[in-house]
């Protein structure tokens, strides 16, 4: 009798719990694809949060985020992005041609929405910030900056088509500035100091610092080296000015982040990336020569 009490209590106390409690869904999962550790990315999350708060999801019950970061080695990114995918995530988030790529080949038909890449990359949605044309911009701000410039090292990883991309920008706007460029080589984070150490030993006399996943997460190594050798420097990434650096010119990327949570929203609810257009960065979302340090 006591046992059939005790039945008869548990199915009231299931039956007059709110219907919301039993049918409540799990939170759909947001797979992040980082060059960077979380700690050193929380001004983009917080816009991205924003972004998706504004649109009616609330962090940790609608939706989590599954962060992976390669700390700098873009060759992690493959492996991380096939983790994400055992994991089961609803979408990928990413930054930059290495992750976006890493993403979409796991072939899992997750969704990648990609919060900044340089151009558009098939299968993906997101937005494209067309990092390459900026390089030559980047050169004239440095040369009116540092008018007595004659020989640049740009940082390049060539195995990124982004970069190299960028590269060629660069290389092909110098000769109208009276300039010479020089590509500093370099594809893994030990062989940087080697690669910059070389570039001043040849007479580079300024430094342009792209968007390479190894120059983000070595960001101090080469504030440090461009302050010892007196380098003027002009980077892609505003962090740089922020921890020192001399100017910047490139892409808000908060602004990204939070414009890609309107992406991941349509997602979730149904829409696929051949249905969401790429959106090429609006001139709001970019720098100009005020990112500089007095």
């Amino acid at each position: 009798m006591t046992s059939r009490r005790k039945f008869i209590a548990g199915a009231l106390a299931l039956a007059s719990a709110p219907l919301g409690a039993q049918d409540k869904p799990a939170p759909k999962r947001i797979g992040m694809l980082e060059t960077l550790p979380i700690g050193q990315n929380n001004v983009n999350l917080v816009e991205l949060h924003k972004g998706m708060k504004e649109l009616g999801h609330e962090e940790g019950q609608s939706y989590i985020v599954l962060y992976r970061s390669a700390d700098g080695r873009a060759e992690r990114f493959p492996a991380l992005a096939a983790e994400l995918a055992r994991l089961k995530v609803d979408v990928f988030l990413t930054r930059g041609t290495p992750a976006t790529l890493a993403a979409r080949d796991t072939e899992s038909g997750i969704p990648v929405v990609a919060a900044a890449i340089a151009e558009p990359i098939e299968q993906v949605t997101g937005l494209s910030s067309s990092v390459a044309e900026l390089g030559a911009k980047r050169l004239e701000l440095l040369k009116a900056l540092a008018p007595g410039i004659t020989r640049i090292g740009t940082l390049t990883n060539p195995d990124n088509p982004a970069a190299l991309a960028s590269w060629k920008v660069i290389e092909a706007a110098a000769p109208g500035m009276n300039l010479k460029v020089e590509m500093i080589d370099v594809r893994k984070p030990e062989e940087l100091e080697q690669g910059l150490e070389a570039a001043a030993k040849n007479g580079v006399d300024a430094l342009i610092i792209g968007l390479e996943t190894l120059a983000q997460a070595n960001q101090n190594q080469i504030l440090e080296f461009a302050a010892r050798q007196r380098l003027p420097a002009a980077y892609a990434a505003r962090n740089f000015v922020e921890a020192g650096g001399l100017l910047s010119y490139g892409v808000l990327y908060p602004n990204m982040y939070y414009r890609s949570a309107s992406y991941i929203d349509k997602i979730l609810k149904g829409a696929k990336p051949a249905d969401l257009p790429m959106e090429r960065a609006p001139p709001d979302l970019f720098l100009r020569s005020n990112e500089v340090i007095d």
